[in-house]
Protein backbone atom coordinates (compact mmCIF):
# COMPACT_ATOMS: atom_id res chain seq x y z
CA UNK A 1 0.00 0.00 0.00
CA UNK A 2 1.56 3.44 -1.06
CA UNK A 3 0.08 6.92 -1.47
CA UNK A 4 0.48 8.84 -4.44
CA UNK A 5 0.22 12.78 -4.96
CA UNK A 6 0.65 15.00 -8.47
CA UNK A 7 0.06 18.72 -9.19
CA UNK A 8 0.04 20.48 -12.63
CA UNK A 9 0.07 24.20 -12.20
CA UNK A 10 -1.82 26.02 -15.09
CA UNK A 11 -1.78 29.32 -13.09
CA UNK A 12 1.82 30.52 -13.15
CA UNK A 13 0.78 32.82 -10.25
CA UNK A 14 0.22 29.38 -7.76
CA UNK A 15 3.80 28.28 -9.18
CA UNK A 16 5.58 30.03 -5.55
CA UNK A 17 3.07 27.64 -3.87
CA UNK A 18 3.68 24.52 -5.50
CA UNK A 19 5.98 22.87 -2.60
CA UNK A 20 3.21 24.08 -0.23
CA UNK A 21 0.67 22.66 -1.89
CA UNK A 22 2.11 18.94 -2.42
CA UNK A 23 3.96 18.48 1.01
CA UNK A 24 0.28 18.91 2.25
CA UNK A 25 -1.02 16.75 0.01
CA UNK A 26 2.15 14.13 0.44
CA UNK A 27 1.31 14.28 4.45
CA UNK A 28 -2.36 13.79 4.47
CA UNK A 29 -0.88 10.11 2.59
CA UNK A 30 0.79 9.17 5.58
CA UNK A 31 -1.00 6.19 6.42
CA UNK A 32 -0.44 4.94 2.99
CA UNK A 33 3.07 4.33 3.26
CA UNK A 34 5.21 5.69 5.98
CA UNK A 35 8.82 3.72 5.53
CA UNK A 36 9.66 6.61 3.13
CA UNK A 37 8.98 9.51 0.98
CA UNK A 38 10.23 11.40 -2.03
CA UNK A 39 9.18 14.43 -4.87
CA UNK A 40 9.95 15.33 -7.92
CA UNK A 41 10.06 19.28 -8.58
CA UNK A 42 10.19 20.83 -11.72
CA UNK A 43 11.03 23.98 -11.46
CA UNK A 44 13.07 26.99 -13.35
CA UNK A 45 14.87 25.68 -16.47
CA UNK A 46 18.44 27.77 -16.97
CA UNK A 47 19.07 27.39 -20.27
CA UNK A 48 22.09 25.38 -21.57
CA UNK A 49 22.21 24.29 -18.35
CA UNK A 50 21.27 20.46 -16.80
CA UNK A 51 20.86 19.49 -12.80
CA UNK A 52 22.09 16.46 -11.60
CA UNK A 53 20.52 15.72 -7.99
CA UNK A 54 23.01 13.26 -5.38
CA UNK A 55 22.50 11.32 -2.62
CA UNK A 56 25.17 10.67 0.24
CA UNK A 57 24.77 8.94 3.19
CA UNK A 58 27.22 10.87 5.14
CA UNK A 59 26.99 14.17 3.15
CA UNK A 60 29.20 16.28 5.26
CA UNK A 61 32.04 14.19 4.13
CA UNK A 62 30.65 13.09 0.82
CA UNK A 63 29.87 16.82 -0.63
CA UNK A 64 32.90 18.89 1.90
CA UNK A 65 35.27 19.97 -0.98
CA UNK A 66 32.96 18.90 -3.94
CA UNK A 67 32.73 21.84 -5.70
CA UNK A 68 36.07 22.61 -5.98
CA UNK A 69 36.96 18.87 -7.06
CA UNK A 70 34.36 18.93 -9.88
CA UNK A 71 36.22 22.23 -11.04
CA UNK A 72 39.85 20.27 -10.73
CA UNK A 73 37.78 17.67 -13.12
CA UNK A 74 36.94 20.46 -15.44
CA UNK A 75 33.29 21.18 -14.82
CA UNK A 76 32.33 24.25 -14.73
CA UNK A 77 29.69 22.96 -12.07
CA UNK A 78 27.90 25.01 -8.99
CA UNK A 79 26.67 23.19 -5.67
CA UNK A 80 23.27 23.26 -3.91
CA UNK A 81 23.36 21.01 -0.86
CA UNK A 82 20.54 20.28 1.05
CA UNK A 83 20.89 17.87 3.59
CA UNK A 84 21.92 14.02 2.23
CA UNK A 85 21.09 15.32 -1.05
CA UNK A 86 23.01 17.82 -3.60
CA UNK A 87 22.23 19.57 -7.12
CA UNK A 88 24.54 20.03 -9.12
CA UNK A 89 24.21 22.32 -11.90
CA UNK A 90 26.61 22.14 -15.05
CA UNK A 91 26.98 22.71 -18.83
CA UNK A 92 24.68 19.92 -20.06
CA UNK A 93 27.02 19.10 -22.98
CA UNK A 94 28.72 17.78 -19.51
CA UNK A 95 25.75 15.49 -18.71
CA UNK A 96 27.28 12.12 -19.06
CA UNK A 97 30.64 12.42 -18.02
CA UNK A 98 29.62 13.88 -14.84
CA UNK A 99 27.05 11.60 -14.34
CA UNK A 100 29.92 9.04 -14.89
CA UNK A 101 32.29 11.04 -12.59
CA UNK A 102 30.19 11.25 -9.35
CA UNK A 103 29.18 7.73 -9.30
CA UNK A 104 32.87 6.53 -9.47
CA UNK A 105 33.10 9.02 -6.03
CA UNK A 106 30.29 7.05 -4.66
CA UNK A 107 27.30 9.42 -5.11
CA UNK A 108 23.90 8.19 -5.60
CA UNK A 109 21.79 9.97 -8.85
CA UNK A 110 18.85 10.92 -7.85
CA UNK A 111 17.77 12.24 -11.22
CA UNK A 112 18.97 14.70 -13.99
CA UNK A 113 17.08 16.99 -15.55
CA UNK A 114 16.89 20.48 -16.55
CA UNK A 115 13.89 21.51 -14.72
CA UNK A 116 13.96 18.54 -12.36
CA UNK A 117 14.82 18.28 -8.94
CA UNK A 118 14.11 14.91 -6.74
CA UNK A 119 14.70 14.35 -3.15
CA UNK A 120 13.78 11.21 -1.58
CA UNK A 121 14.91 9.41 2.11
CA UNK A 122 13.40 7.03 4.53
CA UNK A 123 11.29 8.09 6.77
CA UNK A 124 8.48 9.90 7.46
CA UNK A 125 6.70 12.48 5.00
CA UNK A 126 6.75 15.14 7.14
CA UNK A 127 10.09 14.17 8.53
CA UNK A 128 11.40 14.14 4.76
CA UNK A 129 9.36 17.11 3.63
CA UNK A 130 11.02 19.47 6.45
CA UNK A 131 14.50 17.79 6.04
CA UNK A 132 14.45 18.97 2.37
CA UNK A 133 12.38 22.19 3.02
CA UNK A 134 10.17 21.34 0.50
CA UNK A 135 7.29 24.04 1.34
CA UNK A 136 9.71 26.47 -0.05
CA UNK A 137 10.10 25.11 -3.18
CA UNK A 138 8.12 26.62 -5.62
CA UNK A 139 7.65 25.19 -9.78
CA UNK A 140 5.14 24.34 -12.03
CA UNK A 141 4.72 20.96 -11.25
CA UNK A 142 5.73 18.16 -9.29
CA UNK A 143 4.60 14.38 -8.39
CA UNK A 144 5.22 12.52 -4.26
CA UNK A 145 5.02 9.55 -2.85
CA UNK A 146 4.82 8.13 0.28
CA UNK A 147 5.99 4.05 0.45
CA UNK A 148 5.21 0.91 2.21
CA UNK A 149 7.89 -1.15 1.20
CA UNK A 150 6.90 -4.34 -0.53
CA UNK A 151 9.53 -4.86 -3.44
CA UNK A 152 12.70 -4.44 -1.68
CA UNK A 153 14.14 -2.92 1.23
CA UNK A 154 13.18 0.24 3.34
CA UNK A 155 16.49 2.46 1.86
CA UNK A 156 16.83 5.64 -0.31
CA UNK A 157 17.05 3.84 -3.26
CA UNK A 158 14.21 2.01 -2.96
CA UNK A 159 11.69 5.28 -2.29
CA UNK A 160 9.91 6.71 -5.03
CA UNK A 161 9.88 9.12 -7.61
CA UNK A 162 12.25 7.05 -9.62
CA UNK A 163 13.82 8.38 -13.06
CA UNK A 164 15.44 6.70 -15.87
CA UNK A 165 15.80 9.50 -17.86
CA UNK A 166 16.26 13.72 -18.20
CA UNK A 167 13.45 15.48 -16.49
CA UNK A 168 11.13 12.09 -16.81
CA UNK A 169 10.35 10.21 -13.17
CA UNK A 170 7.76 7.90 -12.47
CA UNK A 171 5.67 6.74 -8.63
CA UNK A 172 3.55 4.03 -8.46
CA UNK A 173 0.33 2.27 -6.59
CA UNK A 174 1.01 -1.31 -6.51
CA UNK A 175 3.32 -4.23 -7.87
CA UNK A 176 4.50 -5.40 -10.85
CA UNK A 177 4.82 -9.66 -11.52
CA UNK A 178 7.16 -9.56 -14.86
CA UNK A 179 9.31 -7.09 -13.59
CA UNK A 180 12.51 -9.14 -13.75
CA UNK A 181 11.58 -9.87 -16.96
CA UNK A 182 11.23 -7.02 -18.34
CA UNK A 183 14.52 -5.87 -16.62
CA UNK A 184 16.33 -8.18 -19.00
CA UNK A 185 14.56 -7.21 -22.06
CA UNK A 186 15.48 -3.30 -21.37
CA UNK A 187 19.41 -4.29 -20.12
CA UNK A 188 19.39 -5.94 -23.70
CA UNK A 189 18.72 -2.38 -25.23
CA UNK A 190 21.22 -1.05 -23.00
CA UNK A 191 18.51 0.79 -20.39
CA UNK A 192 19.70 -0.02 -17.04
CA UNK A 193 18.24 0.30 -13.60
CA UNK A 194 19.81 0.83 -10.28
CA UNK A 195 17.41 -0.73 -7.86
CA UNK A 196 15.97 -4.27 -7.53
CA UNK A 197 12.37 -1.80 -6.93
CA UNK A 198 9.83 -2.91 -9.33
CA UNK A 199 8.86 0.21 -10.21
CA UNK A 200 12.10 1.90 -11.47
CA UNK A 201 11.31 -0.49 -14.21
CA UNK A 202 8.20 0.69 -15.21
CA UNK A 203 9.98 4.38 -15.18
CA UNK A 204 12.73 2.66 -17.56
CA UNK A 205 10.09 1.19 -19.44
CA UNK A 206 8.01 4.16 -20.47
CA UNK A 207 11.37 6.18 -20.77
CA UNK A 208 12.46 3.74 -23.28
CA UNK A 209 9.16 3.79 -25.74
CA UNK A 210 9.66 7.84 -25.35
CA UNK A 211 13.73 7.25 -26.74
CA UNK A 212 12.56 5.21 -29.44
CA UNK A 213 9.95 7.72 -30.57
CA UNK A 214 6.39 7.17 -28.89
CA UNK A 215 4.81 10.11 -27.43
CA UNK A 216 3.90 10.58 -23.35
CA UNK A 217 0.20 9.11 -23.95
CA UNK A 218 1.72 6.00 -26.19
CA UNK A 219 4.32 4.90 -23.71
CA UNK A 220 1.75 5.14 -20.79
CA UNK A 221 -0.66 3.01 -23.30
CA UNK A 222 2.11 0.29 -23.56
CA UNK A 223 2.01 -0.17 -19.96
CA UNK A 224 -1.32 -1.40 -20.19
CA UNK A 225 -0.39 -4.53 -22.75
CA UNK A 226 3.27 -5.36 -21.56
CA UNK A 227 3.32 -4.58 -17.92
CA UNK A 228 1.76 -7.18 -15.80
CA UNK A 229 0.56 -6.76 -12.24
CA UNK A 230 -1.71 -4.15 -10.70
CA UNK A 231 -0.59 -0.49 -10.85
CA UNK A 232 -1.34 3.17 -10.80
CA UNK A 233 1.16 5.22 -12.77
CA UNK A 234 2.14 9.20 -12.29
CA UNK A 235 4.68 10.35 -14.54
CA UNK A 236 6.53 13.68 -15.00
CA UNK A 237 8.09 14.93 -17.90
CA UNK A 238 9.80 18.22 -18.63
CA UNK A 239 6.32 19.39 -19.85
CA UNK A 240 3.71 18.08 -18.06
CA UNK A 241 2.09 14.74 -16.27
CA UNK A 242 0.27 11.84 -16.72
CA UNK A 243 -1.53 9.14 -15.23
CA UNK A 244 -2.50 5.09 -16.27
CA UNK A 245 -4.23 2.52 -14.35
CA UNK A 246 -3.99 -1.29 -15.00
CA UNK A 247 -7.18 -2.42 -16.63
CA UNK A 248 -8.35 -3.79 -12.97
CA UNK A 249 -7.92 -0.52 -11.38
CA UNK A 250 -7.96 -2.17 -7.42
CA UNK A 251 -5.69 0.72 -6.22
CA UNK A 252 -7.61 3.99 -5.63
CA UNK A 253 -6.43 7.20 -7.48
CA UNK A 254 -8.66 10.48 -7.45
CA UNK A 255 -8.35 13.31 -9.51
CA UNK A 256 -9.74 16.81 -9.68
CA UNK A 257 -9.26 19.77 -12.22
CA UNK A 258 -9.78 23.41 -11.73
CA UNK A 259 -8.88 26.94 -14.25
CA UNK A 260 -5.67 26.71 -11.87
CA UNK A 261 -4.06 22.96 -11.60
CA UNK A 262 -4.88 19.53 -12.71
CA UNK A 263 -4.15 17.35 -9.31
CA UNK A 264 -3.97 13.44 -8.93
CA UNK A 265 -4.07 11.39 -5.06
CA UNK A 266 -5.02 8.15 -4.10
CA UNK A 267 -7.38 9.53 -1.97
CA UNK A 268 -9.71 12.61 -2.02
CA UNK A 269 -8.69 13.64 1.23
CA UNK A 270 -5.02 15.13 -0.10
CA UNK A 271 -6.72 17.59 -1.83
CA UNK A 272 -9.08 19.16 0.98
CA UNK A 273 -6.80 22.24 1.17
CA UNK A 274 -6.48 22.59 -2.36
CA UNK A 275 -7.39 26.02 -3.50
CA UNK A 276 -11.03 25.89 -5.14
CA UNK A 277 -11.53 22.28 -4.68
CA UNK A 278 -15.06 22.77 -4.01
CA UNK A 279 -15.60 24.16 -6.97
CA UNK A 280 -13.59 21.32 -8.84
CA UNK A 281 -14.36 18.50 -11.53
CA UNK A 282 -13.81 15.55 -9.64
CA UNK A 283 -13.43 11.93 -10.87
CA UNK A 284 -12.07 8.46 -10.49
CA UNK A 285 -9.65 7.84 -13.59
CA UNK A 286 -10.99 4.68 -15.90
CA UNK A 287 -9.06 1.75 -15.80
CA UNK A 288 -6.44 1.09 -18.87
CA UNK A 289 -7.18 4.91 -19.54
CA UNK A 290 -4.40 7.06 -20.24
CA UNK A 291 -4.81 11.01 -18.95
CA UNK A 292 -1.93 13.58 -19.31
CA UNK A 293 -1.28 17.36 -19.15
CA UNK A 294 1.47 19.48 -21.18
CA UNK A 295 2.42 22.93 -21.18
Amino acid sequence: MCGIVGLFLKSDDLRPKLGDMLTDMLITMTDRGPDSAGIAIYGDEAEGRIKVTVQADAPETAFAGLEDALEEAGFAASLKVIDTHAVVTLPTEAEEAAVAWLEARGLRIMGVGSTMEIYKEVGLPRDVAARFGLRDMGGSHGIGHTRMATESAVTTMGAHPFSTADDQCLVHNGSLSNHNQMRRKLARKGVLTRSENDTEVGAAYISSRIAEGATLGEALEGTIDDLDGFFTFVTGTKTGFGVVRDPIACKPAVMAETDDYVAFASEYRAFADLPGIDAARVWEPEPATVYFWER
